[in-house]
């Protein structure tokens, strides 16, 4: 029998293939392997150039801030559930980990929210813009934005530790009853419904204006990324979590959909802004093939701070471009770019749609415990 509160996910019949591993043990590492080092470099690129310090810039930096966080101290954690058979980094990464987790979830979302209401105040309320959309506001709304996030994470580390099953020790929540049963609901309207209900309102009033294209489909493969999530949660407190083949794979799409969203953010830039792969080509022209004297510029978050020349002899100065750049200024999708997004779309499907079929048609053996949680 399993302790009160816990549902671990996988304990029946784990498919094993002939050298003792499970498929997922192996193909869900290599699939967050490739959002790490794809959220890594995205995001990265994305602090580097953006240059114009205005307030919905500010936001995306903030958004790939979180996405970086939730890259680095959560997805190589959460990669070794499904290869180690139990936890082994210890009490400390166990709270923190998970309290990271849903501290950047918080903070994406509450950020979109901002980004959303920031294009409503520019677009519907202009004659308030020059007052409202100021850098100094929108640090104030970053400062409310973590402050809340972090707050609303405490129960999570407050409740989550070790925990011993079979032998194992386990990263799991010790808690349960209507307290554990309350947070969750409210982490769901806060941290989800009430949020996306506010960015629908928003974007209602200026759905048509070019201006809103990218806002509106990181919103929408956010949710799209987040629902999985917040369903299989909610189905664990308020339902029974059936353990089949078909939950199993339910949960590792939703693994990858949650995680495989903070790398997302920069390749939606890179189709939807000219603007950003303009300075993205700039960065790696005049700063890789060739770098300026360091002691003439010192080049900090798309900008060239003090006197000197262009490092591009070729070209005119990177800050040209980037401090006037502004990703949500998009003036529509080149044909090449969509193109190449149907293909990147096809083969990730094609991709998913291997795994999947792979982990689902391998033999089964003896069954095992598993220290794959649901969170």
């Amino acid at each position: 029998v399993l302790p009160e509160g816990c549902r671990f996910v996988g304990n029946t019949k784990k498919r094993r293939m002939d050298d003792g591993h499970t498929p997922e043990s192996v193909i869900v590492p290599v699939v967050f392997g490739i959002i790490f080092v794809l959220g890594v470099v995205g995001n990265i690129l994305v602090l580097v150039v953006i240059g114009k310090v205005g307030p919905t810039n500010i936001f995306i930096l903030n958004l790939s801030v979180a996405d970086l966080g939730f890259l680095l101290f959560c997805v190589p954690f959460q990669a070794t559930i499904y290869t180690l058979p139990e936890w082994v980094f210890g009490a400390f990464l166990c709270t923190f980990v998970h309290y990271i987790f849903t501290v950047n979830m918080l903070v994406s979302i509450f950020t979109l929210v901002a980004m959303s209401v920031d294009r409503y105040i520019a677009v519907v309320r202009s004659n308030q813009s020059l007052s409202v959309r100021s850098p100094r506001n929108a640090l104030a709304g970053l400062c409310v934005i973590w402050t809340m996030s972090l707050v609303c994470s405490v129960p999570v580390a407050k409740h989550q530790g070790l925990i011993s099953y079979h032998n194992g020790t386990f990263c799991w929540e010790d808690w349960a009853g209507a307290s554990k049963n309350a947070y969750k609901v409210t982490l769901l309207v806060l941290g989800y419904l009430l949020p996306l209900l506010l960015i629908s309102y928003s974007h209602t009033c200026y759905l048509s204006l070019q201006t809103a294209q990218t806002v509106l489909l990181v919103v929408t493969v956010f949710t799209i990324c987040w629902m999985p999530h917040h369903i299989i949660v909610m189905w664990a407190e308020f339902g029974t979590f059936p353990l089949t083949q078909a939950t199993y794979v339910f949960r590792l799409v939703s693994h990858c959909l949650s995680y495989g969203n903070s790398c997302v953010n920069p390749i939606l830039y890179a189709f939807l802004s000219e603007n950003f792969r303009k300075a993205c080509r700039k960065v790696f022209t005049c700063y890789f093939l060739y770098p300026p004297p360091p002691t003439e510029n010192v080049f900090r978050a798309g900008f060239i701070l003090g006197p000197g020349p262009s490092p591009c002899p070729h070209g005119p100065p990177l800050n040209a471009e980037t401090r006037s750049l502004t990703l949500l200024a998009v003036r529509g999708v080149s044909s090449s770019s969509f193109f190449f997004f149907l293909i990147f779309l096809g083969l990730a499907l094609r991709l998913l749609e291997r795994s999947v079929g792979y982990i689902w048609s391998s033999p089964t053996s003896s069954s095992s415990s598993s220290s794959a949680l649901l969170f």
